[in-house]
């Protein structure tokens, strides 16, 4: 069976995507192929759509069918990578009329080694984070050389409807990654933190982590309406000799904001590491 997209790894961000690519009426169930690593995966991964379509696992007969798809979408753990590439079918490539797609959203790996490995493909680097869970996310794109404009529409297309899409070149993705993807984490730990801090003063757990949450999303919400520099909002807040700037003096003393620089600056080093 001819399909027009093949998913290579169906974890959760994998699954995002074809769930509004669904519901998007993009791509129809019957168009989709996935190939996942396990064969107890597969009925796991189908339970978590409405609509059915062919799922089989790595070690399948049928698996390298997927290698017959136009557009693949790479969504397995790097390490796996070679793995991947062992099993690339060079004869299915070799019939399809131009060079398929590859869209790989691997944290760290670089167009050049996706290149050198898959040399049949125009490929591309999307760099989603967790938000695009709720369809509030941001993914980075940057293109390899041959993407066609059409081709660069289709991937911004799949993307558009979970997150916010920024092109950039391949040398700020790693900022990119280090600000978007980990930004999460630290926004969590933030966020845990003040409602410890609730807590603490008095507040039960419950509403303290649900006000933590609610002052985090308006807080993102203002700042962005506003369009107000973060300095300014800080200034609106703080008043003279009040509660405000007396827990700000202890933030700063105790290192919070450079704690935060550092932390991006690491991350995107890591980042740069693991490529």
């Amino acid at each position: 069976m001819a399909c027009s997209l093949g998913v290579i790894g169906l974890g959760r961000m994998a699954q995002v995507i074809l769930q509004s690519l669904f519901e998007a009426g993009q791509f129809n169930p019957e168009e989709v192929f996935g190939v996942v690593g396990k064969k107890n995966s597969v009925e796991r991964v189908l339970h978590q759509f409405k609509s059915p379509f062919t799922v089989v696992d790595v070690n399948d007969k049928n698996a390298i069918d997927v290698w017959n798809t136009p557009v693949k979408i790479l969504a397995v753990k790097p390490q796996q990578l070679n793995q991947v590439q062992e099993k690339c079918s060079k004869e299915f490539l070799a019939k399809l009329p131009a060079k398929p797609l590859l869209i790989s959203i691997l944290a760290g790996v670089k167009l050049k080694r996706l290149q050198s490995l898959f040399p049949d493909h125009v490929c591309v680097r999307a760099v989603p984070n967790t938000p695009a869970l709720v369809s509030a996310g941001l993914t980075g794109l940057s293109w390899g050389e041959e993407v066609t404009e059409d081709q660069k529409s289709l991937v911004e297309s799949i993307f558009k409807p979970i997150s916010q899409v920024f092109e950039l070149p391949e040398d700020q993705l790693d900022a990119f990654l280090a600000l978007t993807s980990s930004g999460p984490a630290y926004l969590a730990l933030i966020s845990e933190a003040l409602a410890d801090g609730a807590v603490a003063a008095g507040l039960p757990r419950a509403l303290a982590q649900s006000l933590t949450n609610f002052t985090l999303e308006g807080t993102a919400i203002l700042l962005k309406k506003k369009e107000l520099h973060p300095g300014q909002l800080k200034d609106m807040v703080a008043s003279p000799a009040g509660t405000t700037i007396s827990a700000l003096r202890h933030l700063e003393k105790e290192g919070v904001r450079s704690a935060l620089i550092e932390a991006v600056i690491l991350a995107a080093k890591k980042s740069r590491e693991m490529a």
